[in-house]
């Protein structure tokens, strides 16, 4: 690393700028413009009318209620922007995709931009999302920048996006306090589709006529009518209480907020509850000519998780048996156990008794975050027009956890109960400099905005070495974890406005990643230009007098890069891969010499070609604005081709390991998205307006190795049953994560029969070679819906969302069968229609287990009032009542269709939320 160690050093940091919010000072807009929406563009400011690259910004008069973290804020509000909860888990968090995916096994989620520091990938070990540590009652507003126009000026992390959120800050003048308080209870949606007692008493009574297995255990069955999915599920009651302060003398506005969010889950339990403070200084010195802005969040949480087998044991555990078995072995709950007293219910589904992991796992983490920035802006007094910018950030977060397996419920088992502590920190610094300039020139009619920029982002991993105790045999441990990843950037951009018509727009960005430092800097720097030019229609004289207030067309063209890569195992980044390296061997990979046992130094694979992943966008926009702004919109079409994809690919044996990281994939995705709102009323004490949003898109694999064809394939997808199977493939001519599957028979009836496929090559068998690609785990179309009525100090506002086309693997029925039902001379219950299709085995690869998972889902009803002027002139009092999650429909026969990854083995499904709230503003 020395080389590119000494290119840090020597790199001029104060030269040039890093382009954040270099928007007009008020005394050099006109009066008349103040009120025209600004929206930020990255390391700056524009006015919407003057946008040429795909941008949408959501603020927080638009925002969704109840949200616990950042990007629920904004579900379905957006188009081309597609965000899934990752669990109905409180503190969870949300999966963010923007335009679909760009990479195989890189990082497809947007870049965050907090108050213009840019965030980490990942999390920290004890937070289930980076995001969910952030105040969503801090946050002013969001900036989605879509195409690479837009992006390119962050380059190095921008191939998915870039989301740029701006906190709450406070307004000279007077004081003024703001207190919200919400109460909630969730409850489950539904339960997963298994057999009840007596349908299962039935089933196995059935079977066991003809089935030696089944009869065999059939003695075993018990007497009770057990619901053990209603046994973990509980009526979460939850609370989110938010004090602000804010306002300030004429040279000091400020905000000061605390927030405290404490949220049961719906499984019992499951808990989250996050403290938070926020501060904002925003002074100004030097008559105006020096801007500070001072942004500081700090966040507590402690998480309780769940086991991640309870949800599982719930859907599969003999629903004939009591929950308590009447003795004191296993903390008096019932087991199925051997001979000798052990528990035999630990099969491939894990299915012990779920009442007796939720009270034997006690799994715990705190964590901390600080993140703040301290930025300055100057506007020079011999020449104004001139502003200098300077941003300094510090991120810092820390977990600390512990999971307890109790001796009790582990009896008879081969640990005997275990515990382990884990601790994770993370320090990422920033260091932006940047110089703007904006001047009009009158006598060409043309305004120029340029800005040149230097940024410094580096981030540092600790993960120390843990043990795991165990009550039996021997303890394992990790060893040490440190690492580090350091990005260098120079940057530049030109805005031209000409006669307030026609604009263009041109940026660059050379990064520097030490990720692909490989004892030279050869792969380490990549080039990311982007341009994009405007034409307001509306502008021109032919259009002057009508009522046509917004037309514009733009296109942009523009290059971004892709540096993230997959981690080695949990929350640790893979940042050396393409230089030599030796890591000591873990617990149970020790060289025995006579009697004594060594850690040894073992090689890693690594590829020093590797380098940047490049995709380069091409879109094309129209912005309207129709009768007087009461009906307004957009349509975008865009391409976008990602080369140089970094796989985690198969490689020849004889290497370190049977798989590298490799430039070896390209992918095209197209799509198109379009949103309009309109006003139908809008009166002095009535106004009512309805937002509609649409997003298509396709992606397609164009090349994997060279020279591979459909035939090649890398198989992904993971799931639960067997060893190391998986549903889904990556192949060239197909959307990425395509189900892989064989097709199934049924007979004259419509009955499925077993273990019976299409031989699709006409070989005369059945073997892999007939496994096909079916359905997608893509949509064809992703729908959002809104809107808002309010008369007099009445309102009320919904939101709902249709995915389309959307297909998911139904891996608790594929993993249901007869041969399941009896595993290991035990009984569990299974899916329903393992007692449809009799299945004598699991047939994990039948395409009957892919479903249909298109859906509407109503995500949000609210209704309030407001009681103005209640206590003095100027406060104000909201009473509200919200309902989250209010229905889904659709044919998936599990619980919710909207899975991640597409994949259903166990989700936490998101829960139905009752809320009322208050806020109160003095």
């Amino acid at each position: 690393m020395k080389n590119f160690t000494t290119v840090l050093k020597i790199a001029p940091a104060f030269l040039l700028a890093s382009t954040v919010m270099h928007a007009q000072t008020k005394d050099s807009i006109p009066q008349e413009k103040k009120i025209e929406e600004v929206v930020l563009i990255g390391y700056g400011k524009q006015k919407k009318t003057d946008l040429t690259g795909s941008i949408t910004s959501v603020t927080a008069k638009d925002f969704n209620g109840g949200a616990t973290s950042a990007g629920q804020l904004i579900q379905g509000k957006t188009p081309g922007v597609q965000i899934t909860n990752s669990s109905g888990a409180p503190g969870s968090g949300t999966k963010i995709r923007i335009r679909g995916t760009s990479s195989l096994n890189g990082e497809n989620s947007p870049l965050i931009v907090i108050d213009g520091v840019p965030q980490d990938f990942t999390g920290v070990n004890g937070a289930s999302d980076p995001l969910s540590l952030i105040n969503p009652n801090d946050i002013e507003s969001f900036d989605i920048l879509k195409d690479a126009s837009a992006t390119a000026i962050y380059g190095n992390r921008a191939s998915n996006g870039v989301i740029l959120i701006t906190t709450k800050k406070g307004t000279a003048g007077k004081f003024k306090v703001n207190f919200s308080t919400v109460t909630s209870v969730s409850t489950k949606m539904d339960n997963v589709n298994v057999l009840d007692a007596d349908s299962y008493r039935s089933f196995v009574k059935e079977l066991a006529k003809t089935n030696p297995s089944v009869a065999t255990n059939a003695s075993r069955l018990g007497t009770a009518n057990t619901n053990w999915q209603n046994q973990i599920y509980q009526k979460a009651w939850g609370t989110d209480n938010n004090l602000a302060f804010s306002g300030g003398v004429k040279w000091l506005p400020y905000r000061l907020s605390i927030g405290y969010n404490d949220q049961n889950g719906i499984v019992k339990t499951n808990s989250f509850k996050r403290t938070s403070v926020g501060l904002n200084l925003n002074p100004k010195f030097f008559d105006n000519h020096l801007t500070v802005n001072i942004n500081a969040k700090g966040t507590f949480t402690d998480n309780r998780f769940n086991d991640d087998k309870v949800i599982k044991s719930a859907t599969y555990f003999d629903p004939t048996q009591p929950i308590y078995s009447g003795n004191t072995a296993y903390g008096g709950f019932y087991e199925w156990t051997d001979p000798n007293n052990n528990i035999t219910g630990l099969n491939v589904n894990g299915t012990s008794n779920p009442l007796g992991l939720l009270n034997g796992v006690h799994d715990v983490s705190s964590v901390w975050r600080g993140l703040g920035n301290i930025q300055l802006d100057y506007k020079l007094h011999f020449l104004p027009d001139l502003h200098v910018n300077v941003n300094a950030g510090y991120d810092y977060s820390k977990s600390n956890g512990a999971k307890t397996v109790s001796p009790i419920y582990r009896a008879g088992i081969s640990d005997l109960g275990t515990y382990n502590q884990y601790t994770m920190e993370k320090k990422n610094k920033l260091l932006e400099t940047y110089l703007s300039y904006l001047k009009t020139i009158n006598s060409i009619s043309t305004t120029v905005d340029l800005t040149a920029g230097y940024s410094y982002q580096d981030f540092n991993t600790i993960i120390p070495g843990s043990t795991t105790f165990k009550g039996r045999g021997q303890n394992t441990f990790t060893n040490d974890f440190e690492t580090k990843n350091v990005l260098l950037s120079f940057y530049g951009r030109g805005i031209f406005t000409i006669a307030n018509k026609y604009i263009v727009s041109a940026s660059i960005r050379r990064d520097g990643s030490s990720r692909f430092y490989n004892g030279t800097t050869s792969n380490v720097w990549g080039n990311f230009p982007g341009v994009s030019v405007a034409w307001k229609i509306n502008e021109e004289n032919f259009l002057k007098d009508t009522g046509i207030k917004v037309l514009k067309l733009r296109a942009g063209w523009g290059k971004t890069g892709q540096q993230e890569l997959p981690t080695l195992d949990t929350n640790k980044p893979r940042n050396y891969p393409s230089y030599a390296a030796y890591n000591l061997s873990s617990s149970g990979a020790e060289y025995q010499f006579g009697d004594q046992f060594y850690f040894m130094m073992r090689p890693e694979i690594y590829n020093p070609n590797l380098s940047w992943e490049i995709t380069t966008t091409k879109n094309a926009g129209i912005d309207f604005g129709f009768a007087n702004n009461r009906i307004t919109g957009s349509i975008d079409v865009y391409q976008k081709d990602t080369k140089d994809l970094i796989v985690d690919s198969p490689i020849a044996a004889g290497d370190l390991s049977n798989h590298n990281l490799l430039n070896v994939g390209n992918m095209q995705t197209k799509g198109i998205e379009a949103s309009v709102t309109f006003v139908p009323i809008k009166k002095e004490n009535t106004t009512w307006e309805v937002s509609f949003n649409a997003t298509h898109y396709k992606s397609e694999i164009t090349k994997l190795i060279n020279g591979a064809d459909s035939s090649y394939r890398i198989l992904v997808g993971g799931i639960d049953g067997g060893v190391n199977n998986t549903i889904q493939a990556h192949t060239v001519g197909r959307q990425p994560n395509a189900f892989y599957v064989f097709q199934q028979v049924y007979d004259a009836n419509g009955k499925p029969l077993d273990g019976i496929y299409v031989d699709r090559n006409n070989d005369g068998k059945i073997d892999v070679n007939d496994r096909y690609y079916y359905k997608s785990t893509q949509p064809d179309a992703i729908i959002g819906f809104n809107t808002k009525f309010s008369h007099n100090n009445w309102d009320i506002g919904l939101s709902a969302r249709a995915v389309l086309g959307n297909y998911v693997y139904n891996n608790a029925a594929s993993n249901s069968s007869i041969q399941s039902l009896t595993t290991n001379n035990y009984l569990q219950n299974v899916y329903s229609t393992a007692a449809e299709y009799k299945f004598t085995s699991p047939q994990y690869f039948s395409d009957i287990f892919v479903e249909n998972a298109s859906f509407l889902r109503l995500d949000n009803i609210n209704a309030g009032y407001n009681f103005k002027d209640l206590f003095y002139k100027g406060s104000n009092v909201r009473v509200y009542a919200m309902l989250q999650n209010v229905f889904v429909i659709t044919k998936y026969s599990g619980i919710d269709p909207e899975v991640f990854g597409n994949i259903d083995n166990g989700y936490y499904q998101m829960p139905k939320v009752y809320s009322l709230g208050f806020n109160f503003q003095f």
